[in-house]
């Protein structure tokens, strides 16, 4: 007999709703209806809230000027460095599979990841320190990640996200509010040790034999195998102590490898010197709109902010090829 079963099943936000409670661990978030949004929205019929959230970042114009944002080496000539999307998208990966073997939900993480970073300037972490002195208590990334998604595009993330997104880096506390943030937490920090670690062989910055030897024999080669090796370490650990963590002799041996980078790459020299030069770019920016406001463009003009902060969120938007176009057009001499 013909088998005249239908050839799809449909799969609703509430069938995977049911799903979630029946299946995910215990300390995992679930997503219930339309989720815990500032403004109260209609649940979406198919995709849950978390999911739904991921496509607002992937849709957003702050993650798509990403690829055109500096990861580590700045201004690099070649195809395969990574950029800050290539980042997110890494962290998205390792993100995933850590919430998929924790039983954690894995959309939440996945929209975190893919969001985490939307607030860096031009040019890394110098542009930190380039906007910094702006501010009195300084300005980081993570911050400004939840003001695109609540002022400048204010896409209603739910509170789950954008508190993922405020806590995804150690420097920052309170910690994120559920294990799905500190899986993006880790995650974050084992892809940039991974890849970039893999940019800088690339770069001829250093070589396999200059990494120290607890990385080299704890961790194997740079690239998927650390990757694996770390995301194991945090599942293991965390399955043994009920709270998402790593073993603390690969966490010993990440920390080491992460001062190993600080030294030798990231305050490499020559990255100082194009350190230096990205900070007078982004200075130059900011104290030119600063005198020059009505050269912001609308959509970087919250009206409720100070004059600070809506160049800040301008200059801070840019990608690095805009800001350096933009800074030659106001400042290198017309011949």
């Amino acid at each position: 007999m013909m088998d005249t079963a239908a050839p799809f099943r449909e799969r609703t936000r509430a069938d995977r709703e049911r799903r979630e409670a029946e299946d995910l661990a215990p300390a995992a978030t679930r997503a219930l209806g339309a989720g815990d949004r500032a403004r109260p929205e209609e649940p979406d019929p198919y995709r849950t809230a978390f999911e739904r959230d991921r496509d607002r970042i992937l849709h957003s114009k702050a993650f798509r000027r990403l690829k055109h944002k500096t990861q580590v080496f700045l201004n690099p000539e070649g195809d395969h460095y990574v950029t800050r999307l290539t980042h997110a998208l890494q962290v998205t990966q390792v993100a995933r599979s850590l919430a998929a073997g924790l039983g954690l939900n894995e959309a939440l993480a996945e929209a975190i990841a893919l969001g985490h970073d939307v607030g860096h300037t031009p040019f890394g972490h110098t542009g930190e320190e380039a906007l910094a002195p702006y501010f009195s208590a300084g300005w980081h990334h993570a911050a400004q990640g939840v003001r695109v998604y609540e002022v400048l595009e204010d896409t209603n993330l739910t509170a789950e996200v954008r508190d993922g997104i405020r806590a995804h880096t150690w420097r920052i506390q309170p910690p994120p509010s559920t294990p799905e943030g500190m899986c993006v937490r880790y995650a974050d920090r084992i892809a940039y040790l991974s890849h970039d670690a893999l940019d800088a062989l690339r770069a001829g910055v250093v070589g396999r034999d200059d990494f120290p030897a607890s990385t080299r024999a704890h961790l194997g080669e740079p690239g998927t195998e650390w990757i694996g090796r770390m995301v194991h370490a945090v599942i293991a650990h965390s399955l043994a102590t009920g709270e998402v963590a790593m073993t603390p002799e690969t966490l010993a041996v990440m920390h080491e490898q992460r001062a190993f980078m600080f030294a030798r790459v990231y305050l490499d020299g020559e990255n100082e010197r194009r350190k230096h030069g990205a900070i007078a770019v982004l200075r130059a920016l900011m104290d030119h709109h600063l005198a020059h406001p009505e050269q912001v463009p609308p959509g970087y003009r919250d009206n409720d902010a100070d004059l600070v902060t809506q160049v800040a969120d301008y200059v801070a938007g840019m990608t690095d090829r805009f800001a350096l176009t933009t800074h030659d057009r106001l400042f290198r001499p017309r011949l």
